[in-house]
């Protein structure tokens, strides 16, 4: 069996919508989006050292999906990030009917739950889920998160998708790695804790 881990870049208030660029993701409005980049370059190093070096499947929601094969599907050989991800295999969450095009790419659909274990259940390398804040959330809801991978930027948003939205349920986790950047930024890698998350008691009013 193997694990799955997301790979997620946020704000300190937890937004992790549209790091990279103001069109990446507009939805509800979101007027903020690029605001990763100002600690773009040293956080991408650590990201390529500590989560993209071990073999890996991407498993992605079709929005990320469109956005990576926009920039890496005819990315020049000499792109190291792109070698990776054009030979990792894609598992795409989709409800769309039109074909995927970039290479070694593969629809889910249907029960998500269901379809995402069966792929756990296999043997293979890591799962690992860049952005995607709906199948993350679909992810949460049902406990089949074996490690979070974040990378926390010294920026507050106010609004915005949250890693952790509205719905989460309350659990403790393990921290397992930890470095930080100049730029203020920062890496932290969970596990999920065997501890009982204990809820205090509400006195009566």
């Amino acid at each position: 069996m193997r694990k799955l881990a997301i790979l997620t870049f946020q704000t300190l208030d937890g937004v992790m919508q549209a790091p990279s660029g103001p069109e990446e993701d507009i939805s509800e409005g979101f007027t903020h989006g690029g605001w990763a980049n100002e600690c773009w370059s040293e956080v991408m190093e650590q990201v390529g050292r500590e989560a993209m070096r071990e073999p890996y499947d991407l498993l992605l929601g079709r929005n990320t999906y469109d956005v990576f094969a926009s920039s890496f599907a005819n990315a020049p050989a000499e792109n190291p990030t792109a070698e990776i991800l054009n030979q990792a295999k894609k598992y795409v969450v989709t409800s769309r009917a039109c074909k995927l095009q970039w290479q070694n790419s593969e629809k889910i659909t249907g029960n998500i739950e269901a379809e995402i274990t069966r792929l756990k259940k296999q043997s293979g390398p890591l799962l690992q889920v860049h952005g995607s804040w709906l199948l993350i959330q679909t992810l949460l809801e049902h406990g089949l998160i074996d490690e979070y991978r974040l990378w926390t930027f010294p920026v507050v948003l106010g609004s915005g998708k949250r890693l952790f939205s509205k719905g989460t349920i309350p659990a403790m986790h393990k921290l397992i790695k930890f470095e930080s950047c100049p730029s203020g930024a920062f890496m932290h890698f969970y596990r999920p804790s065997e501890s009982v998350m204990v809820r205090p008691n509400r006195v009566p009013r």
